[in-house]
């Protein structure tokens, strides 16, 4: 009767003890990525659709200023620009004049994401997702579940991974499409140029 009461008990602490663990790594993680506040990154992003015969893939470059947005530079097999600013999108011409665009709402979803977390919003996240953190600090996953039934019609799960700094993005709808980003040569920012400070509204 000790042992099953001891089983019993254990069974029942082995989420909290998932949970605490889950979030230990969380806090780690979001500690280790708010230490760059600005971050260059090449990125590969293949977007797949049930409807399409293969794969569309894309490259470019990022720009990613904590507390300001990211900047989405597409060079394959076009170029365009678009500046990510809250929740705002806008298309930067080779002037750097902006033109207010809906955008790419997968890519906007986890710029706000991102800003929030890294601005220590951790709560506004999990208001809207499930937080599963997976791994250890060297290398780990967070993939977020929308809560909200609205969403969740659309959205499947956001997975990030990294190391020291993201290395990943995941997004799968629930249609069966999906968007891989793969970010490479990841590294600080180093200063900005006047076109990019204008773009992100920086002085």
């Amino acid at each position: 009767m000790r042992r099953l009461m001891l089983l019993l008990l254990l069974s029942l602490l082995a989420p909290f003890a998932r949970a605490q663990a889950d979030d230990a790594l969380l806090q780690n993680v979001l500690a280790e990525l708010g230490k760059h506040v600005a971050v260059r990154a090449d990125f590969t992003q293949t977007r797949s659709n049930p409807a399409l015969d293969k794969p569309q893939v894309s490259q470019g470059q990022l720009l990613f200023v904590l507390g300001h947005g990211m900047l989405w530079q597409t060079v394959s097999p076009y170029r365009e620009t678009l500046a990510l600013t809250g929740d705002r999108s806008a298309r930067i011409d080779a002037d750097g004049n902006a033109t207010a665009v809906r955008g790419d709402r997968g890519v906007s979803q986890v710029s706000q994401m991102l800003q929030g977390m890294l601005g220590g919003r951790l709560d506004e996240a999990r208001r809207q997702f499930a937080v599963e953190a997976s791994g250890t600090p060297a290398q780990w996953a967070l993939r977020f579940v929308p809560k909200q039934a609205r969403m969740a019609r659309v959205l499947g799960s956001i997975t990030l991974h990294g190391g020291d700094y993201l290395q990943g993005i995941a997004i799968a709808m629930q249609d069966g499409s999906g968007t891989d980003i793969r970010f490479d040569r990841t590294r600080d920012a180093g200063p900005l140029s006047v076109p990019e400070k204008r773009a992100l509204g920086l002085p």
